[in-house]
């Protein structure tokens, strides 16, 4: 599926950033390294590394990944890609300086093992930046999977990131201008939270 959505000229979400990471690593210094989940067609992973990060793009799409080595040249940065299916992916324990989960909707179960291994991968002092869709997007009809079960809420990631320390967490509504794919009014969960020193 994801491959037939990528077979496109076209950035179907978009180029730029997203709005909520942009914002939540204005102030992250010195540049590390960065894991993307779920990374699509490389806007945020090229956004990344244009602010001096070392970034991995994991994307089940290889068409998707494709698209972003071309847009990450476009932009005069590298990034390295790895397609892989996060039903089975494992993250390095204690690797990553940022990890970012954007619009990553996966069914619960294999969510559930994602997240857990995402607090383990980060380094003492690492954070995560996740946007993602709630269930209540199903009324807005503007993006996201049509399934309420794929979406998150702030409860579910309490339980589901043990030992991180929720810096900023909030269900909230705000316009999403993503791409094609993205437009328009909807109801997301953001979170920044970050494994303590000495963790």
């Amino acid at each position: 599926m994801w491959d037939q959505r990528y077979a496109t000229e076209e950035y179907v979400y978009g180029t730029e950033p997203n709005a909520f990471l942009a914002e939540a690593v204005a102030d992250l210094k010195p540049p590390g390294r960065v894991l993307c989940l779920a990374e699509g067609e490389g806007r945020n992973a090229v956004f990344l590394a244009q602010r001096g990060f070392d970034v991995l793009a994991v994307d089940a799409s290889g068409v998707g990944l494709a698209k972003a080595e071309v847009l990450a040249r476009q932009r005069g940065v590298r990034i390295a890609t790895e397609i892989a299916d996060l039903d089975g992916y494992s993250i390095e324990p204690g690797a990553w300086d940022l990890i970012v989960s954007i619009f990553c909707h996966l069914p619960a179960a294999m969510r559930r093992r994602l997240h857990a291994q995402v607090a383990q991968g980060l380094r003492p002092g690492g954070r995560l930046i996740l946007e993602a869709y709630t269930p209540a997007q199903l009324a807005f009809g503007t993006g996201g999977p049509p399934d309420a079960t794929l979406m998150v809420t702030l409860p579910s990631l309490r339980t589901e990131l043990p030992g991180l320390r929720f810096e900023w967490a909030r269900e909230c509504e705000r316009d999403v201008h993503e791409g094609r794919l993205h437009s328009g009014r909807g109801a997301v969960v953001q979170l920044i939270a970050s494994r303590p020193e000495g963790a």
